[in-house]
């Protein structure tokens, strides 16, 4: 199983080295020594605050402090859950430093997702956004949960029972237990996959871990200058994505986080032209999003400042990196990566020097090995060119899932980390991912993978956004439904794509059904639920058959 060929080392960008070398230490440590090499420089911009990087140490600091006055020691389990911002933070670091594991908690949660994930984790404390706070309330009394620590943006919260105001606990003196931490076995944080493709699961993620994958990024922009950059920090940051390319990757270069809770794509444009990024890592739909703002012409300029932009979390049409390159004028500066939270999360990414090969996720990060395996067993590498499942292997995998030893034997086997995801090789090493494992369409006894599809259906110039997926069919088990959201002022018809993708592809790829709509579900960090358009359709004919008896 081991590819020894590595044919990827060819096509490598000049300057970038292969095999680069990791430190024993621990985010906090990390922290700490940009604190001391650049003090006054700025870490953070949010709103009208301006936080220098002393600022953001000695706070850091106090909260630790405080947050082991309370009770909290090496080991425990913490939700923090909330939105961009100083605050989250500062708490991600003094929770660090006293050795805790960082349980990330999506702000979206509803009641049973927050349950689930505290209960799951074990948490004994949540840090939480005072107006999401009321979700948190309701289920405190079936969980682990034994403290509930809310800020705000506005007034300070007035504790009581169980419940701790941030505010108030930030006035400690900068003194917290000096904790002894082994970066490479003691856990920063466990990071819950998003339940797409079944139930949500704890990604064990050590600080050795995020530390290696965060040089691994650094050291692939070899134009990146410490102390000079200023990162665009959209991305939700309680994502692996966010955290490790916003904000450990910030924290690592002493560079300059632009901070926005948020994505409201004026907003942006207006921040960029304003602050002026150099890297902007985003998502498919924001690039999306700023390539039809009516007045994104008048922003070219703020654009074309910015050196790099990496998308991430969903395939990148390459119609999309072309338009983004015609808006901004720029050449190549937006390029496609992938990764996974099992990967802390980049694993791929194309290189920064030249333009993105269309439909690959690039080259293996420094230190990354990757084979395409047989489908069947996951046993042995298949030939070049050949499809089968991605798997990695690299300082940047995980630890294992959080007490699920079997699902963990199943993922990490024989030092390989199986992604689920369907790729291939081409002899320069670039990989291409054609589909999760889980996605495959079968129908008719034909394997169909949906990005096939949805690739033709992009390059009609009536596609705004397009998903397909495999829905129930009495007679083929499975049949090929595509959801489409029209560019704007656009009308159409389920026929006339149908005709249209006739003369594009086998005919047993075709969709035999076309649903518009005004928008896809889409995760956070979007991501198209596929499987929740799946179970919509399954739900349809349930609600049917139970009509019809």
């Amino acid at each position: 199983m081991n590819n020894k060929k590595k044919l990827w080392l060819n096509s490598y960008p000049q300057g970038i080295r292969y095999h680069i070398n990791y430190p024993y230490k621990s985010l906090g440590q990390i922290l700490d020594e940009t604190v001391d090499k650049m003090p006054d420089a700025l870490a953070m911009i949010f709103s009208d605050q301006r936080v220098t990087y002393r600022q953001f140490g000695d706070q850091v600091n106090r909260f630790a402090g405080a947050l082991a006055d309370i009770g909290i020691v090496k080991g425990d389990r913490v939700g923090l859950m909330g939105p961009n911002c100083p605050q989250w933070e500062i708490a991600f670091y003094a929770l660090l430093k006293l050795g805790a594991i960082v349980v990330q908690t999506n702000p979206m949660y509803i009641e049973r997702e927050i349950a689930y994930q505290m209960n799951d984790s074990g948490a004994t404390t949540i840090i939480v956004l005072e107006m999401l706070y009321p979700r948190v309330k309701n289920i405190v009394e079936e969980t682990s949960l034994q403290r509930v620590i809310v800020f705000n943006f506005l007034a300070p919260v007035q504790p009581s029972e169980g419940l701790f105001s941030y505010d108030e606990l930030i006035k400690h003196d900068p003194v917290y237990p000096n904790v002894a931490i082994n970066p490479i076995d003691d856990l920063a944080v466990l990071q819950y996959t998003g339940g797409t493709t079944g139930v949500s699961k704890g990604v064990m993620l050590t600080h050795y871990n995020l530390i290696a994958n965060t040089l691994q990024v650094l050291e692939w922009d070899a134009k990146t200058q410490y102390g000079k950059e200023r990162i665009l920090t959209i991305l939700p940051i309680f994502h692996v994505y966010g955290m490790t390319d916003c904000m450990n990757y910030a924290v690592t270069i002493a560079a300059t986080q632009i901070i926005l809770p948020r994505f409201d794509v004026d907003q942006v444009l207006e921040t960029i032209r304003v602050h002026k990024p150099t890297f902007f890592p985003g998502a498919p739909t924001m690039f999306m999003a700023i390539n039809s703002h009516p007045r994104v012409a008048e922003y070219r300029e703020s654009l074309v400042a910015i050196r790099s932009c990496t998308s991430g979390s969903a395939p990148l049409p390459l119609e999309v990196a072309q338009k983004f390159a015609k808006v901004t004028h720029g050449e190549g500066n937006l390029v496609e990566g992938y990764g996974l939270s099992e990967g802390s999360p980049v694993t791929h990414c194309n290189p920064l020097d030249r333009p993105s090969l269309n439909g690959s996720i690039g080259l293996p990060l420094p230190d990354t090995d990757y084979v395409i395996m047989d489908l069947e067993t996951g046993d042995w590498e298949v030939p070049v060119g050949e499809i089968g499942e991605l798997c990695i292997r690299g300082p940047q995998v995980m630890k294992g899932y959080w007490e699920k030893p079997i699902e963990t034997a199943e993922t990490l086997r024989n030092g390989w980390l199986h992604t689920g995801d369907i790729g291939r090789m081409d002899e320069d090493g670039f990989c291409y991912i054609i589909d999760r494992k889980k996605d495959i369409i079968i129908a008719g006894g034909f394997n169909i993978y949906p990005r096939d599809i949805e690739e033709v259906l992009y390059e009609h110039p009536k596609v705004k956004e397009v998903v397909v997926a495999g829905v129930p069919d009495l007679y083929r088990g499975e049949t090929v439904k595509a959801y489409i959201v029209l560019q704007p002022n656009t009308e159409a018809n389920e026929n006339e794509f149908i005709v249209y993708c006739k003369t594009k592809m086998a005919a047993f790829k075709v969709p035999r059904h076309v649903e518009f709509r005004d928008e896809l579900p889409r995760t956070i960090v979007g991501k198209v639920l596929r499987r929740k358009l799946v179970e919509e359709e399954k739900a349809k004919i349930q609600t049917a058959a139970t009509t019809e008896s």
